[in-house]
């Protein structure tokens, strides 16, 4: 295969997307599941990463098993993951307004923040994709903000992928809140920011020089990459055609492939 681009040196480590990456919806993608586990059978370590705050990992985790890609929760790094860690080193000075869906609620529950409806009580604005959204949902946010609460997001997608074509993700929520109270997010946790970066490489236990992001997406995927150091690797099975990626200025991959089984053939 003299002249196909390869990566090399080949990374131990493999952070991969999952929704345009190895699946679509429910449905997963050709020749995902066989490159998974050639990765596997070669000793690279593996993990899944999403920005997709609506499921456990336990949950992914049994999805992807189900889907034939045997999967521990211990493999799956989400923006809810980022998230808590972004809190365990920046703890609200009080309790926690959430513009989100009850899971994300639950979550940090669980972990032991406390959580309010009280716009004059809260501390700290989470936002997150929230197919809940409501006019009250916004208005308590607003109070909160102006009554001097922090704002802290999921992650920054417009929209999300899905099998009956895309769907308004956090930032739609986001901007409305920055919008109307003049604010901005003092962070946004998920790709292709440092908190995930750090997240997804303290789970593999792997410095970013010796790890590939592969995802589908320019704008996080691939920014993360480069950010932290990783290799990046683009597939163009979902959000990004190779129109996109000529037009693309400044965050280009150090790899492209049309699917995870193109990748194989690419791994040194």
């Amino acid at each position: 295969m003299t002249g196909v681009p390869r990566l090399d040196p080949s990374p131990s480590g493999f952070v991969i997307d999952l929704d345009g990456t190895v699946y679509l919806g429910d449905a997963l993608l050709p020749g995902a599941a066989e490159a998974i586990a050639h990765l596997r059978a070669d000793n690279r370590r593996v993990v899944f990463l999403t920005n997709k705050p609506l499921e456990r990992g336990t949950d992914y985790a049994e999805k992807l098993s189900g889907l034939g890609i045997p999967t521990d929760a211990a493999d799956i790094v989400t923006s809810i993951d980022a998230l808590l860690h972004y809190l365990a080193s920046r703890p609200p000075q009080g309790p926690l307004l959430m513009v989100a869906e009850p899971l994300l609620t639950t979550v940090l529950g669980e972990a032991g923040y406390d959580v309010t409806d009280d716009p004059g009580a809260a501390a700290m604005v989470v936002v997150s994709w929230d197919r809940t959204f409501t006019y009250d949902k916004l208005e308590r946010a607003f109070r909160a903000v102006r009554n001097g609460a922090r704002i802290v997001a999921t992650n920054p997608d417009p929209y999300c992928p899905s099998a009956d074509g895309p769907l308004p993700d956090c930032a739609a929520m986001l901007a409305a809140l920055e919008a109307c109270t003049e604010r901005r997010a003092e962070a946004i946790v998920g790709k292709p920011s440092r908190h995930m970066a750090r997240t997804v490489l303290a789970r593999l236990g792997l410095p970013a020089a010796d790890v590939a992001m592969v995802g589908d997406r320019l704008l996080t995927d691939v920014a993360m990459a480069r950010r932290a150091g990783m290799v990046a690797v683009l597939v163009l099975t979902g959000a990004t055609s190779r129109d996109d990626l000529a037009a693309s200025g400044t965050i280009q991959p150090d790899l492209v492939v049309d699917d995870l089984a193109q990748l194989i053939e690419r791994v040194s």
